[in-house]
């Protein structure tokens, strides 16, 4: 188990303990609307990081400088999508960061079309 003996106590500080995950939250429950932000939802920052910040915060708003996907964000720092969830519920409700619901894919372009594309390039 890796983590760090907190003040000598002989107790280790597990990195994905709920402890770590309570501290993250700030302990909070709240999450945003169900209808406003999903896993997939595109999440996209408005302010820049300031000193101080909490890191996880801090994170979140210097990787969303482009959208990225509330699992994305899990990933990338390695937290459960409901811990990201109740950070993000507090950004948002900040107007830190927006939400933006993911491209349909009736609107993505075709596959096959995009295959012809790539074929007639390669035989350039």
């Amino acid at each position: 188990m890796s983590g760090l003996d907190r003040g000598g106590s002989g107790k280790v500080w597990d990195e994905g303990g709920p402890e770590r995950l309570y501290t993250v939250s700030r302990g909070r429950a709240d999450r945003p609307d169900r209808s406003s932000v999903e896993l997939v939802s595109l999440i996209v920052a408005r302010v820049e990081p300031q000193p101080g910040m909490q890191p996880e915060i801090a994170a979140v708003l210097r990787m969303c400088q482009f959208p990225l996907s509330v699992a994305e964000i899990s990933a990338y720092l390695v937290l459960p999508v409901s811990t990201v969830s109740v950070i993000l519920a507090g950004l948002l409700k900040d107007r830190r960061v927006e939400a933006r619901a993911p491209v349909p894919a009736a609107v993505l372009p075709d596959p096959e079309l995009l295959q012809a594309v790539m074929h007639g390039l390669q035989n350039l």
